[in-house]
């Protein structure tokens, strides 16, 4: 189970102009892992379905889906990924509703650095380019460069994810102005109990979003 609060945006009587609507959620939710398998579900008090589905072939193939059923029209949607590992290298074909459709290819240079590339429509045609760097230390460098075709438009990225011991840190710059961030850490009072916490800042539209959650999470064992 999970309980967060945020804000929600929403355009003001047709205008161009935004108005932030404080919402809070409730979301319940149940697994099923297996060595081969594993099942994911999750329900929103507005009765959004979300699901998850993640099937290793062999070990080497994997198979992922997501679906996710809602009662706003054409708010439904779909998605399959074909996961491939070689051994220095890492495949992937994305499909989904919506024409959705994406190939991409990354390989290891070096034992810590990969470079890769992307392409497809998702939802717009483009090319991206990637590089990432890990350490030791749990510690993950990635940098990346986005064509939107469609649009003539380039975005160039920069990011880093930081594993400690009881919590994770995520964040990400881009060419935009906008930058993120994202702490997730598990709390003393129970294994299974998590506090978030995020933030992105758009210096360019001046937009500030911060938000907080609790994570709950609990195993059934069958004997």
């Amino acid at each position: 189970m999970s309980l967060s609060t945020g804000l929600t945006e929403l355009p003001f009587r047709g205008s161009s102009e935004i108005i932030k609507i404080p919402t809070s959620g409730y979301e319940f939710g149940a697994n099923f892992t297996d060595p081969k398998l594993l099942l994911i579900g999750k329900v929103k008090t507005d009765g959004t379905l979300n699901a998850t589905v993640n099937c290793n072939l062999t070990d080497t193939l994997t198979i992922k889906t997501k679906a996710q059923l809602t009662n706003e029209q054409d708010r439904s949607e779909g998605v399959f990924n074909f996961d491939y590992k070689g051994s220095d290298y890492r495949t992937q074909l994305q499909l989904g509703s919506g024409s959705l459709y994406r190939a991409s290819y990354i390989q290891h240079v070096t034992p810590k650095l990969s470079l890769g590339g992307e392409t497809g429509q998702q939802p717009t045609s483009g090319v991206v380019s990637a590089a990432r760097y890990e350490t030791d230390k749990m510690v993950s460098l990635a940098a990346d460069f986005m064509y939107d075709a469609m649009l003539r438009d380039a975005t160039a990225s920069v990011g880093y994810n930081y594993i400690l011991r009881h919590s994770r840190l995520r964040g990400k710059i881009d060419s935009n102005g906008t930058t993120s961030a994202h702490l997730e850490e598990r709390l003393p009072i129970g294994d299974g109990v998590c506090c978030i916490l995020s933030a992105e800042v758009d210096h360019l539209k001046k937009d500030y979003k911060f938000g907080f959650g609790v994570k709950l999470l609990f195993w059934f064992h069958n004997e």
